[in-house]
């Protein structure tokens, strides 16, 4: 069975998702950051960086939620959810994933770092100042890929919908405003999924 690690309210919460949405069998093991139990000998061994998520799939142990997610699309492609490899529309789902990870979410993750991670003696509050400015040129170039579009591949919902529509949630919490109602409409419709909310269950149901 598929063990899945991970940390509420983190990127792990897009393979919970995923996993969901597949409709696949897993076990969920809660890992307290704050406590400390990434750094563990134990945990270590499965993923040297400590962090969240880590998909552990017989031999294989995978990080990244992005590479998790669509390991699972290509793994199990009745499931529709990653594009079939060598198509035109798997090139744009990957082209998406990538622009999420490092032009959509960076800003986000910049500011959270400077935040409430790094230490006093190395936050610096004028890097945090230029993450709306950041962010909302790249919400502008996500909403120019939705326009006219219900989905951001093709006609259906893929992992790439799951990257982006995470991301935005993000932004809400962090209170970075991007003023582009398309994507308000999107992110709340691909958050009502059903698969969304037995996620968000499940990760509740763990702490």
């Amino acid at each position: 069975m598929l063990e899945l690690y991970g940390y509420p309210r983190s990127r792990s919460f897009r393979v919970l998702w995923a996993l969901e949405e597949s409709g696949l069998d897993y076990r969920y093991h809660p890992v307290d950051l704050l406590k400390g139990e990434g750094q563990t000998a134990e945990y270590l061994k499965l993923n040297p960086s400590g962090k969240v998520p880590l998909l552990v799939d017989g031999e294989l142990a995978l990080s990244e939620s992005a590479a998790i997610c669509t390991y699972l699309g290509d793994k199990h492609p009745e499931s529709g959810l990653v594009p079939r490899p060598g198509t035109a529309e798997r090139a744009r789902y990957d082209q998406w994933c990538y622009f999420v990870l490092t032009e959509l979410e960076q800003p986000l993750w910049t500011a959270g770092r400077h935040r409430f991670i790094y230490p006093d003696e190395k936050k610096v509050p004028a890097v945090v100042e230029i993450v709306p400015w950041e962010f909302g040129k790249a919400a502008a170039v996500l909403g120019k890929g939705l326009a006219g579009r219900d989905y951001l591949v093709g006609e259906s919902f893929t992992m790439a919908d799951i990257l982006a529509a995470h991301t935005l949630n993000w932004a809400r919490a962090f209170k970075v405003p991007h003023g582009i109602r398309a994507l308000d409409d999107y992110q709340e419709r691909i958050c009502a999924r059903a698969a969304f909310s037995r996620a968000r269950e499940r990760e509740d149901a763990a702490k």
